[in-house]
Parts: C-alpha cells; structure tokens; sequence
C-alpha cells in the first residue's frame, strides 16, 4: 500500500449511564439524523464516520456501549484497543453525573490512558436541570479532561466533540514519531565509552581506561526514511 493510501483510524468509545444520549450522539454525528425515541442498546453498536482534518484522512470508528449494569462484562471488553473516549452524562439525570468518575475508571482499566472529553448532554433541556454549572466545570477540572455541553437534538457542539478528540489522538501520533526519531539519532551519535588501553590509541597516549571514542553517524546509517506517524490503528 502506498504511504498517501494509509488512513489514520480511530477507535472512539461513548460511556455513560444509559438514557444520556450516546446512541443518539453517534447517530447525528455519523447521520446526521435524530429520534427522540429511546432504544436501550443491548450490549454494544457501532457506526463509521470518514473526515478530513489537516489534510489527513481519518476514519473514526464511534463504540456505542450500553450503560446498564447487567451489560458490563461484555461492554468491557469492547473498549480494548479505543484510542480516545467520551465521558457522557444528562443535564436532567443526576446519577449520570456522579457515575462519571467510575465511568473514567472503568475505561482506563482497560485501555490506560487516552484523550478523553467530558460531555454534559441535553442542555436544550436546561429548565429542567439537576447539575449546576460550577460542578460539571470542576469535574472536568478534577479528571483534567476537555468539557462540552452538547444538544443531540439541537445539533450543538457535537462536531467539536469528535473534533477535539481526533486533533488530540494525531498531536499523540506526532509527539510519538518525534520521540521514536529522538531515540534513533541519539543511538548514532556521539557518544563516550570506556575501552582497554591496549584497544585503542590516543592524542595524548593516556592509559587511563577513560578514552573517548569519536562515533559519528556515516550516510548509510541515517539513509533509512523517516517513519510517518500516518499508521491504520485497528481493533
């Protein structure tokens, strides 16, 4: 395959207690549609979306998982191999709320640390609210995680959701590459080491056993081509 044919993919996880409008959410970001009937989603649902974001295609891969109690241990697994997450609650549930650290929790045990943001859903519904402003904002301040307030009905800020988390997951890509190259010119550079006086000669005849030797990298040692960050990053 050739390097301009490699797409970047992105295996996304929606969490949160059920009734938050997860499904909802990926629905109108992949579909573009919205229904306000509930459906509870038994297990886990699954929807792609192709994007183009600085000039990179990238396919996300949008996880729904169930947010029922008696669904974990098969929503659990899903969320191996997720490269970012959503942490989702409702403007007009309470318990979604507190849950939200445990939801956190319950990722990272799987996948370790990813980009993840902290979604407060169905503020077209802000009459009715049961979360005050000032706490949503300190618990994403707490779990040190981007906060959106979203309408799936409205169509608000759920593009910047799925936005942020892929700008996020390429910024690691690149930071990743950078290091990988830092660490091979540093292994063909210069560098000291200690050898027997019998082995090697110096300027100065010194005895010592603390010479330096002089390795600088020759053309065919950095001739290899720079890996790209651009890699399909599958279940």
């Amino acid at each position: 395959m050739k390097e301009e044919d490699v797409e970047i993919a992105i295996k996304v996880v929606v969490v949160g207690n059920g009734a938050v409008g997860k499904s909802s959410m990926i629905q109108r970001y992949c579909k573009g549609i919205f229904t306000k009937d509930y459906k509870k989603t038994i297990g886990v649902d699954f929807l792609e979306r192709q994007i183009e974001l600085n000039e990179e295609e990238v396919r996300l891969m949008l996880w729904d998982t169930a947010g029922q109690e008696e669904f974990d241990a098969i929503t659990k697994s899903y969320y191996r191999g997720a490269q970012a997450g959503v942490l989702a609650f409702s403007t007009v549930d309470r318990a979604s709320f507190e849950a939200i650290e445990n939801w956190k929790k319950k990722v990272e045990e799987e996948v370790g640390s990813i980009p993840l943001v902290l979604v407060q859903n169905k503020i077209d519904l802000v009459e009715d609210a049961v979360i005050e402003p000032e706490e949503a904002e300190a618990l994403a301040k707490r779990l040190k995680v981007r906060f959106y307030r979203t309408s799936v009905k409205e169509n608000l800020n759920v593009d910047d959701v799925f936005k942020y988390l892929t700008e996020k997951y390429i910024q690691k890509l690149q930071a990743t590459d950078v290091e990988e190259n830092a660490t091979t010119n540093a292994k063909i550079g210069i560098f000291n080491t200690t050898a027997p006086p019998s082995s090697i000669s110096t300027a100065n005849n010194n005895d010592s056993g603390n010479d330096t030797i002089q390795l600088r990298p020759t053309k065919q040692r950095t001739k290899g081509k720079k890996q790209s960050f651009k890699m399909c990053l599958l279940l």
